[in-house]
């Protein structure tokens, strides 16, 4: 199993995106990571299709897309067209979770479905054949910035046996609080990617900080 580095422009200085993005990658970042949030399902109002359209100008890397917003169903079409490559919602925020997920797909997407701390994996269980990822909250989703909840390793280790027992191939990624000190739980856990955006964008060199958290798995291994 390869680590997967998603830095995500919630952290970043939207002033020197592409520099900071293109940091990034240079590190050795596999996908970029963007946050939507409607200031409803989760106190933050953040980025659509715009930056979306504006990354996709930068890069050609996986745009990993993670919706914080009701009715998510809404933005799959717009989110393809603008360039999104993974789509990942969470299932308490609509309803016909699996009609979306497979609409996703449909669209040319990964679809991913997320789990908050309180959500039990049961709800993903229901759905594991439709999804491409599973989306571990490691915080309460919201804001960046906070602190890697201990619980969110036993979760990882839960997701990672339901896929094993189900012989699916989907990403296990972990979102929140991941630095060079907590991803090697997370990645011991059975994690396989990581979005990190105070790690990465709130160093001095991006770069640099993608290939500690990089390394931080390796020695694991």
């Amino acid at each position: 199993m390869s680590v997967r580095i998603a830095p995500s422009v919630l952290s970043a200085d939207l002033g020197r995106l592409r520099d900071q993005v293109e940091q990034a990658i240079a590190g050795g970042a596999e996908w970029i990571h963007v946050d939507v949030m409607d200031g409803d399902f989760v106190p933050n109002l953040t980025f659509g299709a715009p930056i979306i359209r504006a990354l996709r100008r930068i890069t050609d890397r996986p745009l990993d897309v993670h919706l914080m917003v009701r009715h998510p169903e809404r933005y799959v079409a717009e989110y393809a067209d603008a360039g999104a490559n993974v789509f990942t919602f969470h299932p308490e925020a609509t309803v016909h979770v699996q009609r979306h997920l497979a609409s996703v797909r449909e669209q040319g997407m990964l679809a991913g479905l997320a789990l908050n701390p309180s959500t039990p994996l049961a709800l993903a269980e229901e759905v594991i054949g439709d999804l491409d990822l599973v989306l571990v909250m490691s915080v309460n989703p919201g804001y960046g910035g906070q602190s890697y909840l201990p619980q969110a390793t036993d979760k990882i280790r839960r997701v990672r046996a339901l896929l094993g027992a189900r012989r699916s191939p989907a990403v296990l990624e972990v979102d929140g609080g991941i630095t060079a000190a907590t991803i090697t739980e997370a990645w011991g856990a059975g994690a396989d990617t990581f979005v990190a955006g105070t790690a990465v964008f709130g160093s001095a060199d991006p770069a640099a900080a993608v290939r500690e958290l990089q390394r931080r798995c390796a020695v694991t291994v």
